[in-house]
């Protein structure tokens, strides 16, 4: 028996009582992970991405481990709750517009204490007074970092379109500004290099392109890793109690861990590692989070049809957005259809072998994508599910 065919067999026994479609999170590959991250950040504490994680039960597990440390939020709603919940190191990874967010910020301490706000335009800082309805209390404010690669005179790009600040000169002035603001406190820079940490290196089938990607993404760590040194000396010449320098994400952690100015990594899709994360040299995870949808037809031979499935994930449309069929092993999508809204039909060999009722069980593309269609995670241990716990939808949360 394979590896995958055994995890298949202790996941159907753990979930046999349960009907699908539902969702799981295997604690033993998500503490594997867990410890994959820290041993790859190298001492340098993990600010864990919620949006990878989507479930308090799961974030308050990873935070209780040695090596993570505060949560890094997606917008300034999950923020506060998350305040409110008893987490006291938030860190809003990007710009908010929620006018009653920050007025409901500025008029709280134990808010304003524990949420810390990413700016990247001095317009940002006019939008949170004008929000703040009376509130008194000092904002917090990270500044982000543009890590994305400038080449041939700036008219070739690599890299995610976030904050126009670049140049040290840049985000020194932004510090600047929001420093000489009253009302707020300049502690951190954050700076994601997506183009290095979420990109797979090692596309299956394609030698020349993962080539191609591995020797573009060395040129972009190089230059990344002298500018944003660059960028801290600036912002510390402003700003001499800065706090914190954020950098990273899953594909890069021993990476970025290895620069001396950054104090901690940003990851969280490494605890689940969806199958975005398969193509990648520099680290292997295992999936634990999975979700499962049930056989209710059986159109012919080497054909069933599962209810559901079409959960595509944010991002260009394409295949590798698309979740893939991952036990029992085999099963192919229909490509006249792919996965659908209401059923999909899954063709291969391993379709013969399945009932009505039996479950197939999914990858999702990305990691907490995933928690917005189900409102629990059944956390199997062995081949028993230990405990059943709400995703933020199930607890009546859906902040995006």
């Amino acid at each position: 028996m394979t590896a995958r065919a055994a995890d298949r067999a202790r996941y159907d026994r753990a979930t046999a009582h349960l009907d699908a479609p539902l969702a799981i999170v295997d604690l033993d590959a998500f503490d594997a992970n867990a410890e994959d991250l820290v041993r790859r950040a190298g001492g340098k504490p993990i600010r864990v991405a919620s949006k990878s994680v989507r479930c308090r039960a799961l974030l308050e597990r990873v935070l209780a481990k040695d090596g993570f440390a505060g949560i890094m939020s997606f917008t300034l709603a999950e923020s506060l709750w998350l305040a409110r919940s008893g987490f006291d190191d938030v860190l809003l990874a990007y710009p908010s517009a929620d006018r009653a967010g920050f007025a409901e910020l500025t008029g709280d301490p134990k808010l304003a204490s524990a949420v810390t706000v990413m700016i990247d335009d001095p317009a940002q800082l006019r939008f949170i007074d004008d929000a703040r309805d009376g509130g008194r209390e000092v904002v917090r404010v990270c500044l982000e970092l543009d890590t994305s690669l400038r080449m041939f005179g700036g008219r070739v790009r690599v890299g995610a379109r976030r904050s126009p600040l670049h140049s040290p000169a840049q985000v020194a002035d932004m510090a600047r500004a929001a420093a000489r603001r009253p009302g707020f406190e300049v502690v951190g820079i954050m700076a994601y290099e997506g183009h290095i940490a979420g990109v797979g290196d090692a596309v299956a089938g394609r030698p020349l392109r993962s080539r191609a990607i591995r020797l573009l993404q060395a040129t972009a760590r190089r230059e990344l890793a002298e500018r944003r040194a660059e960028v801290v000396r600036a912002v510390r010449a402003v700003v001499p109690g800065l706090e914190f320098v954020n950098g990273g994400g899953t594909g890069s952690v021993q990476h970025t861990a290895a620069e001396d100015c950054v104090t901690e990594i940003g990851a969280g899709s490494g605890l689940y590692v969806p199958r975005l994360f398969d193509n990648y040299t520099s680290f292997s995870g295992r999936p634990a989070a999975l979700f499962a949808q049930p056989v209710v037809r059986r159109p012919g031979v080497g054909v069933v049809t599962v209810l559901g499935g079409g959960y595509p994930a944010s991002g260009a449309a394409g295949h590798d957005r698309l979740p893939v069929p991952y036990l029992p092993e085999g099963l192919r999508y229909d490509p006249q259809e792919g996965p659908g809204e209401v059923q999909t039909p899954l063709l291969g060999s391993p379709a013969d072998d399945l009932l009505i009722g039996d479950k197939v069980w999914f990858r999702h593309a990305k990691a907490g994508e995933l928690c917005e269609r189900f409102d629990a995670l059944h956390l199997v241990e062995g081949d028993s599910v230990t405990a059943t716990v709400p995703t933020y939808r199930g607890e009546g949360r859906t902040f995006l």
